[in-house]
């Protein structure tokens, strides 16, 4: 499932099938995840995969809008300690550079009280710790697509 705003402020959702041929296929959130630190990209992909999520990764900021634009993600999980770019200035990037109506995402391994301040500060549209498990990381994205 790909969530997006409508101009009227709703949710549009596109339905993509996750396995041809299965009967009840699930639809897929295609999501993006952007972490400078490669293993924790790696074990967030293998567990967001394996949970139904269509996922792509990168670990620079550098050619981000063109990712999002090319991958056109329902959900973009941004870590907020990128040296290069932080996520708080990546949210801002997506916001004014491209016309994703992607929900954008704030995740990392900080104080959740400070992770939900920026997030707001920020008006991203949620906020997720690191260190979940696989479970529960998949249900906080859904719940932010709903």
């Amino acid at each position: 499932m790909k969530g997006f705003r409508t101009p009227t402020g709703g949710i549009r959702v596109d339905r993509v099938s996750r396995a041809p041929g299965r009967k009840n296929a699930m639809e897929t959130i295609r999501l993006l995840i952007v972490d400078d630190d490669e293993q924790q990209l790696e074990l967030v992909r293998r567990m967001l995969s394996s949970q139904g999520f269509e996922v792509r990764t990168s670990s620079s900021p550098i050619g981000f809008s063109n990712l999002v634009r090319d991958f056109d993600p329902g959900v973009i999980l941004i870590d907020v300690n990128i040296p290069a770019l932080s996520g708080d200035r990546l949210v801002s990037l997506v916001r004014k550079n491209t016309r994703s109506k992607a929900r954008l995402v704030l995740y990392s391994s900080a104080d959740q009280e400070e992770l939900r301040r920026l997030a707001t500060q920020v008006e991203a549209d949620g906020w997720i710790p690191k260190g979940l498990t696989a479970d529960e990381l998949a249900t906080r994205v859904r719940s932010i697509c709903t």
